[in-house]
């Protein structure tokens, strides 16, 4: 089902000072697919999925949940949030200790009243998607991490809800844990095939689990597109920033070549990815560390930088180096069988199509 929001500003007020929350958000959700809200802490996105649920009361804009509108300030329209058809993961995943795993999934249709008999059977269904089955009577304090993971999913699917909501729910468990735990749950939701709006700050679990995301900073949405779009071909140097490692030179843009948009950096004349930035233009050359082909010596050629190893870090499976090229120090990954060491002179090569120019 389709979220759309529209004009969604939220303010809160701190010693005297206006803090914008969310400052005029607008923003389509694809029905059924996992969508992300992505940014650094603070930025506004739990806000945001706090609104959509019906926890947090905007201050302008309009929210509709299908063909629904939820809440409206100019139609005076609120509805609340039990009454949204919503399912909702916490980061704390919110299980009832003193209750065993059938009655916390149990739970929101006890609520409602449901006779015990069809409990029962969607309990039942609900704990075999998520492989819980076996574990009815477990106590939800017995559980592992991951576990108690999937009772509060289960919880969140039991009333087969039109969308599903999630504030970063797999931040307390351990790494690897998290890894196994994100890889289940894009299994789950892939099977399901309903809305599932996800917040997290993590840029991996982002790119995991995404179908599609939105990078928000300061209350307001920077860029939306799939996970490779906004890795490979950003548009704002804050979003290739953030979405992962990023070397990032000032440029300016010398011509429009052979479909190519030819660039003066701190690495020489450079050719790029074509983007349609007048010549003259300032903007900033993007490169990601696993895209520098490093290699021992110097070389000459098209898109060919020269420079020397400053530091070189073992990391497990490659070294991270710093490369020096004049005023210009980037990062790069390089095999653990390239036989270098810090003070070497190196060269590498760059592919035009990772050569991304960004905004300021």
């Amino acid at each position: 089902m389709e979220i759309r929001i529209r004009g969604v500003s939220k303010h809160y007020f701190s010693e005297g000072k206006v803090i914008k929350a969310l400052d005029n958000v607008d923003l389509t959700i694809p029905a059924n697919q996992i969508f992300t809200l992505l940014g650094p802490s603070g930025c506004g996105k739990t806000t945001l999925l706090r609104c959509i649920v019906g926890l947090e009361t905007p201050d302008t804009g309009e929210i509709r949940i299908g063909e629904e509108v939820v809440w409206s300030r100019q139609k005076n329209i609120s509805v609340p949030t039990e009454k949204r058809g919503l399912g909702m993961v916490f980061q704390t995943y919110a299980i009832w200790p003193h209750m065993n795993v059938f009655d916390n999934v149990a739970y929101p249709l006890q609520i409602r009243k449901i006779p015990k008999n069809v409990i029962r059977q969607m309990v039942e269904k609900t704990l075999r998607f998520v492989r819980l089955e076996g574990l009815e009577k477990r106590p939800a304090t017995k559980l592992s991490g991951g576990q108690q993971q999937r009772v509060a999913l289960a919880r969140a699917l039991v009333a087969e809800p039109k969308v599903i909501l999630f504030d970063e729910p797999l931040s307390n468990l351990d790494a690897k844990l998290r890894e196994e735990t994100r890889k289940e749950l894009r299994t789950f939701l892939g099977k399901l095939k309903i809305t599932a709006v996800y917040v997290t700050h993590d840029r991996i679990e982002a790119l995991v689990l995404s179908d599609s995301l939105a990078i928000m900073r300061a209350g307001q949405i920077i860029e939306v597109g799939s996970p490779k779009k906004i890795y490979f071909d950003a548009e704002h140097r804050f979003v290739a920033d953030f979405i992962g490692r990023a070397n990032l030179v000032k440029a300016t843009v010398l011509a429009h070549e052979g479909g190519y948009t030819i660039v003066d950096s701190g690495l020489g004349t450079i050719a790029c990815q074509h983007r349609d930035i007048p010549t003259g233009s300032e903007a900033t050359l993007c490169i990601r560390p696993e895209f520098m082909r490093i290699a021992k010596g110097e070389r000459a050629g098209k898109n060919v930088v020269n420079g020397h190893i400053e530091s070189l870090v073992f990391i497990g499976e490659a070294y991270e180096g710093e490369i020096r090229v004049g005023s210009e120090l980037l990062v790069a990954r390089i095999d653990p069988d390239a036989h270098l060491k810090e003070g070497d002179p190196v060269s590498f090569s760059l592919d035009p199509a990772h050569c991304l120019l960004v905004s300021i």
